[in-house]
């Protein structure tokens, strides 16, 4: 079962769109890509898509799952930072793109971090899956196990390179998925990484191969991607007056056309839509009365902050209005769902989010219980 935060932040994104606002939307643009997709971070709001859910080779845009499986394993202290991993024969030899590490050598587990992200090293990532897991094999049923735990439901990981394998693929939808909870769970690591424009290992200096990261300040991140089955791939964010987003174009025909397209995808985001905060984390939305309870009032709200996008100027025709789901009784865990926050434009309805508790309430002692016993009697 998913932890909450993550349930809950997933519950957030979903935005249901009517087909009375549908008119007034903006017409996204035509890309020269197989799939792609743009999400809103700030409100998980999906801006545009095209064939999203289109089962593709992910080629190196795998390496985000091995980049998040290792921030992981550093958090959780089963490797270090600093710590030295022995490069394996298997790791040597593996094909495609490499940052150059000897056989039979340790390499510094920050080192291999940079070489993976920067240099998409393939000997990188499976010095590192076996550092973690033993084995590639063993690394890879760590990849699909994080992959249902995000929710990535049209996802199938063989190896943490990207390498081509029939049963080896993913989506869109999925990859938004999986680079949004990276940019969420480990912003340090992120900031620090992603936006690194070239790294030098073993006298071999090797540039980014993210294009936009040359072109665009805003840009930070994050991932290409290449084989002959996949074209070029590129999932790109940029952030633009504390704004964040994400695109995913997959299936380009050139370097250069994942780049162009990818910009295309983020300045029309960009251009055509304004982000309108709704609420702070932990801000109530309402205050609900709690029968036979410890307290007599719960604050029900969001854990994240909640903002949504709309088209621009419409910013000020956004409402909302707070629907409670009936009487509320004792014990309430914190993360209960409690009602729904309607969200209108122009008098439309735009979107629906699920309201939680922002904090427990025990039940009353036997007196408090009895007292309320009555009252309800009377309502």
């Amino acid at each position: 079962m998913l932890p909450f935060r993550y349930l809950f932040l997933s519950l957030l994104s979903l935005l249901i769109a009517t087909q009375a606002l549908a008119q007034q939307l903006p017409v996204p643009p035509a890309l020269a890509a197989k799939s792609w997709l743009l999400l809103e971070m700030g409100s998980g709001q999906v801006l545009t898509a095209e064939k999203p859910d289109d089962r593709l080779e992910p080629a190196s845009l795998t390496k985000l799952m091995t980049a998040y499986l290792t921030f992981k394993a550093i958090r959780q202290k089963t490797i270090g930072l600093n710590q030295a991993l022995p490069v394996s024969p298997k790791a040597w030899k593996t094909g495609g793109s490499k940052m150059f590490i000897k056989v039979d050598t340790q390499v510094p587990v920050e080192d291999l971090i940079k070489g993976m992200i920067v240099q998409s090293g393939n000997d990188a990532c499976v010095t590192l899956a076996e550092g973690i897991a033993g084995s590639e094999e063993s690394f890879a049923q760590l990849m699909n196990r994080e992959a249902q735990r995000l929710g990535m439901k049209s996802s199938s990981f063989r190896n943490s390179t990207g390498l081509p394998d029939p049963e080896h693929f993913t989506t869109a939808r999925d990859l938004s998925i999986l680079a949004s909870a990276l940019i969420r769970d480990f912003p340090e690591e992120y900031k620090k990484y992603y936006s690194m424009k070239e790294f030098r290992y073993n006298n071999i200096t090797q540039p980014n191969r993210n294009r936009l990261l040359f072109i665009d300040a805003t840009v930070d991140g994050v991932k290409t991607g290449h084989t002959d089955a996949a074209g070029y791939c590129l999932i790109s964010s940029a952030l633009r007056d504390k704004r964040r987003l994400l695109s995913v174009v997959l299936g380009t025909a050139s370097d250069s056309a994942r780049a162009t397209e990818s910009l295309k995808l983020l300045n029309w985001g960009f251009l055509s839509y304004d982000a309108v905060p709704l609420f702070s984390a932990n801000q109530a939305v309402s205050t609900l009365r709690v029968w036979k309870g410890s307290q007599n009032q719960v604050k029900a709200g969001f854990a994240a902050d909640l903002s949504i996008a709309v088209p621009r100027g419409y910013s000020d025709k956004v409402m909302t209005q707070f629907f409670p789901q009936g009487r509320l009784i004792a014990p309430v865990q914190a993360g209960q769902h409690l009602g729904t926050l309607k969200v209108t434009v122009d008098g439309k309805l735009y979107g629906e989010y699920p309201v939680a508790t922002l904090e427990t309430v025990e039940i009353a002692g036997i007196f408090g219980r009895a007292i309320d016993t009555v009252k309800l009697w009377f309502n």
